[in-house]
C-alpha cells in the first residue's frame, strides 16, 4: 500500500520491491539535487527504473510549477502576499540599502518586481501551452506533415531545374584559388561576426531557435547501448507523452551518401563542414563595375534547408524514436538528421546522447547541450573516470606534425601577398610551435623546409614524461600564447579556433585543391605515392594539431606530457595524459540539477567519489548511494574462491610463479575438471593477452587442450573486433546443437581476455555462461609510465586512508574493477543461473572481497582446497538440471 504523499511510478508490468526502491531513491536525489552513485545489477530491470523513476520526477515537477503558476496567477486577495513570499527568495541575498528609503519608493519598486513576475509567469505560461498544443498537431497531422514535405521536395526540385535552364553562361568565372583566401581572423573580443550555423541571416531560420525546458539528459558509452534504452522508453507507460531525442555522431547520423562514403569519421566531419560553408558562400558577390562575379559551382548539402529541418524536428519531437528509425525518416523526407535533432533540443524532454557529447565542453557546445539547472544521467559509468581521461587525452604522432608543417608552410608561401597581417602573424606562429613539437621528437627543422626530410635518424626507442610547463620549455615555446591561438571563435555555432575555422579550412582547401588532377601540383612530399594511410593522414592534420594544443592550455598540475621517440620521427609521437579528469567534471557537476552516475558494477566506489566528486567539490552531503541485490533467488548464483587445484597445488598467480609449468598444468586440471560436470558454455578469462597465448600454448604441448576439446568445442576471442560477432553467434550454435544432439560434446568453451573485446557489452546469459572461470587478478601493468605518473599524482594530491596509498588503492581498483565487469557478464534475468570460479587464493582476502558486487559477495565461498569447491559446484549444476528437466516434462 502506497504511503500518502509518496510518488506514483507508472510502470510497464509489477515492478520487482528492488525497482521500487530504486525509483524511490531516483525520485528523491532528483528532487534534492543529489549527485547520486546508483547501482543495480544487469537483469534487474536497471533501463527501465531509470526511465519510470526519472519521467515520474519530471513530470510531477512540470506540475508543481504549473500549479504554482496558477496559484500566482488566480489574481485573488492572496497574490499580492504570493507574489512578495516568491521574490522574497531573490531578494533575500541583497544588502539592505545604508540610508532608510521612503514608503513611497518602496512601495514603487515592490509593485514594479510584482508586475514584472506577472508578466515572466504570463509569458512562461503562454510559451509552455504553445509548446504542447505545437507537440499535439504535430502528433496528430504526422502523416500530413509527411505528403506536404513531400510535394515541398518535389516543387522545389522543379524551381531549381527551371532555374538552371535560364541562369546566363556568361560572366566571369572566379579563380578557384580565390576561396583558399581566409578572411581576417579576429579573436577574444576582436571577434564581431554572426553565428552562420544552418545559414545565419535566413529569419525563418532563426525562428527555429527557442529556450530550453526541463529536461533529463541520458548518455551512456555506446550507441547500441543508446538504442536499446530508447527501445526501453518505447516500451514504458510514457511513450505516449514524452518528446525524446537521440543525438549522434555524423557518422552515425549522416544520410547523404556522398559523404558517408568517406568512411571515417573525420573526413565526414570535413567534408559535412565544408558543404555547410558552400551553402552559406552562395550569395553573389558584387565587383568592380557593379558586375557580379559567377564563381564555379560548388557542392552543396541537398539534406539542409530550413523548411526541411523544421519539418523533420517536428516529427522526431512527436513521437519516440531511435536512430534507425530516424535515418529511415530523414531518407524519405530528405532532411538532415544531424542538425534536425539539434534544434530539437531546446522542446525536449529527454535527450539521448553519446558521452563524448555531453562531457566534453566543446562538443557539448557545438551540439547546443545546455546543462544549467537540468538533469544529467550517466549509465555504464563504471569506468567514468576512464572516459573522461581519454576524452580530454590528445595525441600527436611525428607523421602527422610533418604533414601539417609542409601544410602550413606552403598556403604561407603561396598566398604571403593576399593574406591579412593578422593571419600572417597566427600562421607564423603555429609554424613556430609545429616546429618546436618536431625538435621535441628529434628532427631538425628550418623554416620553410619539410622537415620529414631534415631528421637525423634516432637510436633506441625512448619514453620521456615531462610537466606541461617543462615541455613547453623543452620545446621553446614557453613564449607563445597557446590560449589566444586556441580561443573558441564565434564565426559558427560548432567551437572552432583559429586553427580549426578559417585558417586551418584554408590550409586543408588549398591541400585538397593541390591534389586535384587538373593542377598537376601534388604536396606529398615523401617521395612515394601515398598509401590509404597516409590519404587518411591528409584528411585534415591541423585538427589533431589544435586537439593537442588546446590540451596543453590545461594546469600544469593536471597533466602530463609523455613522449615516445623510436628510429625516425615520423613514427615518434607525443601524447597528452589527463591525471585529473575532476577538473573537466566540476563544471558538468556545478550546472546540473541533480547528477544520477549508475551502472551494473560500480563497486569499488571509494577511488570514483574521491577522484571525480571530492576533487571536483562536491560535498559529501550532496552524494548518495544506492546499491540493490539481484532478483535471483539466492540458489541460483554460486561465486568461489578457489585457492588450490585438483592436486593440491596453491592457486596464485604472481607475477614470480604464473609461468611455471606446475601453475600451468594446475590450471588446466581444474579447468578439465569444470568442463566434465558444467553443460552449455564455459567462459575462461585470462588476465592478458599475452599470459593467454603463453599458457594455451603449454596446454597444446602438454595435451589439456586434447582433453578440453574432448568435452567442449574451444573458442577464442578474435583479435579483430568485427570478428567477435561471428565467434559469438558460432559459440551459441554449438551450444544449442549440443543440447539437442547430446553427443560426446556437452558445449562449448570460449577462452577471452579481461579487459578485452568479450569482456564488456557481451551477455552471456543463460546456456552461454552457466560457469564464468577468472584466471589469477588482472592488475595493470605498473611499470607502464602513464600509470606510474597516475599513481604518484593520486598520492601527492588525495589523502592516504586504511594504511595503503591512493596509487596503491588505484591498483586494486582497477583489477576489480575489471574482474567485477568480466563476471557481470553471466547472470542476465531471473531465471538465470551460474557458478563464478574465482582462481586465486587473493580473491579471500577480506580488502579484496569488499570490492565485490554485493549481490556477489554476500554469496561468495571460499574453498582452501579443490574437493568441497567442487562438490559444492557439482550440486549446484545438478540440482538446475533437475529442475529444468522436471519442468520440461511438465510442460509436455
Amino acid at each position: 500500500m502506497e504511503e500518502a504523499g509518496a510518488p506514483h511510478f507508472p510502470f510497464p508490468y509489477q515492478p520487482y520491491p528492488i525497482q521500487e526502491q530504486f525509483m524511490q531513491a531516483l525520485y528523491g536525489a532528483l528532487e534534492h539535487g543529489k549527485v547520486g552513485i546508483f547501482e543495480s545489477p544487469t537483469g534487474t530491470g536497471k533501463s527501465l527504473s531509470l526511465i519510470c523513476g526519472a519521467l515520474s520526477w519530471l513530470r510531477d515537477h512540470e506540475e508543481k510549477r504549473r500549479q504554482e503558476a496558477d496559484r500566482l496567477l488566480q489574481g485573488d486577495g492572496g497574490t499580492s502576499l504570493s507574489i512578495s513570499s516568491s521574490l522574497s527568495t531573490t531578494t533575500s541575498s541583497t544588502p539592505p540599502s545604508s540610508s532608510a528609503e521612503p514608503d513611497w519608493i518602496t512601495d514603487f519598486v515592490q509593485k514594479k518586481a510584482e508586475r514584472d513576475f506577472v508578466s515572466k509567469l504570463k509569458d512562461e505560461e503562454l510559451r509552455r501551452k504553445k509548446r504542447e498544443e505545437h507537440l499535439e498537431m504535430i502528433r496528430n497531422n504526422s502523416q500530413l506533415k509527411y505528403a506536404l514535405k513531400r510535394k515541398s521536395c518535389e516543387d522545389d526540385e522543379a524551381v531549381k531545374l527551371l532555374q538552371l535552364s535560364k541562369d546566363p553562361q556568361e560572366g566571369e568565372l572566379n579563380n578557384p584559388e580565390e576561396e583558399l583566401i581566409v578572411a581576417e581572423y579576429e579573436s577574444d573580443d576582436e571577434s564581431k561576426t554572426k553565428n552562420k550555423f544552418c545559414g545565419g541571416d535566413d529569419d525563418d531560420e532563426d525562428d527555429l531557435l527557442e529556450e530550453h525546458v526541463t529536461k533529463i539528459y541520458y548518455c551512456s558509452r555506446t550507441h547500441s547501448q543508446l538504442a536499446q534504452f530508447v527501445h526501453e522508453v518505447q516500451k514504458s507507460p510514457f511513450s505516449q507523452d514524452i518528446s525524446l531525442v537521440p543525438l549522434g555522431s555524423r557518422q552515425n547520423m549522416c544520410v547523404n551518401e556522398e559523404v558517408r562514403r568517406l568512411g571515417s569519421v573525420q573526413r565526414i566531419n570535413d567534408r559535412c563542414m565544408e558543404m555547410q560553408k558552400n551553402k552559406h558562400d552562395q550569395r553573389p558577390k558584387e565587383v568592380e563595375g557593379g558586375k557580379r562575379k559567377r564563381g564555379a559551382p560548388k557542392a552543396v548539402c541537398p539534406y539542409v534547408g530550413a523548411q526541411g529541418l523544421q519539418t523533420l524536428r517536428d516529427t522526431v519531437l512527436g513521437a519516440v524514436r531511435d536512430i534507425e528509425q530516424l535515418l529511415s525518416l530523414a531518407r524519405e523526407t530528405r532532411s538532415c538528421p544531424y542538425y534536425a535533432t539539434r534544434l530539437a533540443i531546446p522542446p525536449a524532454q529527454l535527450v539521448v546522447l553519446p558521452y563524448q557529447t555531453v562531457l566534453h565542453e566543446g562538443t557539448r557546445r557545438a551540439s547546443g547541450v545546455q546543462l544549467k539547472g537540468q538533469v544529467l544521467i550517466i549509465d555504464e559509468a563504471h569506468n567514468l573516470s576512464d572516459v573522461l581521461s581519454c576524452i580530454h587525452s590528445s595525441e600527436l604522432t611525428g607523421a602527422q606534425l610533418c604533414r601539417a608543417h609542409s601544410q602550413l608552410a606552403q598556403y604561407s608561401e603561396r598566398y604571403r601577398s593576399r593574406l591579412k597581417a593578422k593571419n600572417l602573424m597566427y600562421i607564423k606562429q603555429i609554424l613556430f610551435v609545429v616546429e618546436g613539437l618536431v625538435r621535441v621528437l628529434g628532427g631538425k627543422c628550418k623554416v620553410g623546409q619539410n622537415p620529414h626530410m631534415t631528421f637525423p635518424s634516432l637510436c633506441l626507442p625512448v619514453t620521456e614524461l615531462l610537466t606541461i610547463n617543462n615541455f613547453l620549455f623543452k620545446a621553446q615555446i614557453d613564449n607563445i600564447n597557446l590560449f589566444k591561438v586556441t580561443t573558441t571563435t564565434t564565426r559558427s555555432q560548432p567551437q572552432h579556433t583559429a586553427i580549426g575555422t578559417e585558417i586551418g579550412e584554408g590550409i586543408d582547401g588549398f591541400y585538397g585543391y593541390c591534389q586535384q588532377p587538373d593542377t598537376g601540383k601534388h604536396t606529398h612530399t615523401l617521395g612515394m605515392s601515398p598509401s590509404a594511410e597516409e590519404r587518411e593522414l591528409a584528411a585534415s592534420p591541423m585538427m589533431q594539431v589544435e586537439g593537442f594544443f588546446m590540451a596543453l592550455t590545461n594546469a600544469n598540475t593536471d597533466g602530463r606530457v609523455v613522449l615516445h621517440t623510436q628510429g625516425n620521427v615520423a613514427v615518434s609521437s607525443m601524447k597528452f595524459l589527463l591525471l585529473n579528469p575532476a577538473v573537466h567534471f566540476s563544471q558538468v557537476l556545478k550546472d546540473c540539477r541533480a547528477v544520477i552516475i549508475a551502472g551494473g558494477t560500480m563497486q569499488p566506489v571509494s577511488d570514483f567519489k574521491q577522484e571525480l566528486l571530492f576533487s571536483a567539490g562536491v560535498g559529501a552531503e550532496r552524494i548518495i548511494e544506492f546499491s540493490c541485490g539481484h532478483v535471483i533467488p539466492p540458489e541460483n548464483i554460486l561465486p568461489i574462491v578457489l585457492c588450490s587445484g585438483p592436486s593440491g597445488q596453491e592457486l596464485e598467480f604472481t607475477f614470480q610463479n604464473r609461468d611455471t609449468p606446475h601453475m600451468m598444468e594446475e590450471t588446466g586440471r581444474v579447468l578439465s575438471n569444470l568442463c566434465n560436470v558444467v553443460p552449455g558454455g564455459v567462459v575462461c578469462f585470462f588476465p592478458s593477452y599475452d599470459y593467454s597465448r603463453r599458457i594455451l600454448e603449454n596446454w597444446d604441448a602438454s595435451g589439456v587442450l586434447a582433453r578440453l576439446s574432448s568435452k567442449k568445442k574451444i573458442f577464442q576471442e578474435p583479435k579483430k573486433a568485427n570478428q567477435v560477432e561471428k565467434v559469438l553467434n558460432e559459440f551459441s550454435r554449438t551450444i544449442q546443437r549440443c543440447a539437442v544432439d547430446a553427443g560426446t560434446l556437452s558445449g562449448a568453451l570460449l577462452f577471452s581476455v579481461v579487459g578485452g573485446k568479450m569482456s564488456e557489452g557481451i551477455n552471456f546469459s543463460d546456456d552461454l555462461g552457466r560457469c564464468i572461470v577468472m584466471v589469477g587478478m588482472p592488475y595493470p601493468n605498473i611499470k607502464s609510465p602513464e600509470l606510474k605518473e597516475k599513481m604518484a599524482y593520486l598520492d601527492k594530491n588525495l589523502p592516504h586512508s586504511g594504511g595503503r596509498s591512493p596509487g596503491q588503492a588505484l591498483i586494486e581498483n582497477l583489477c576489480m574493477k575489471a574482474v567485477n565487469q568480466s563476471i557481470g557478464r553471466a547472470i542476465r534475468h531471473r531465471e538465470d543461473y551460474a557458478c563464478i570460479v574465482l582462481c586465486d587464493r587473493r580473491y579471500s582476502r577480506p580488502a579484496t572481497l569488499a570490492k565485490l558486487p554485493d549481490w556477489i559477495r554476500a554469496h561468495t565461498h571460499t574453498h582452501t582446497s579443490f574437493g568441497p569447491a567442487f562438490a559444492s559446484l557439482r550440486r549446484v549444476i545438478h540440482t538446475h538440471l533437475r529442475r529444468n528437466s522436471s519442468s520440461y516434462e511438465r510442460k509436455g
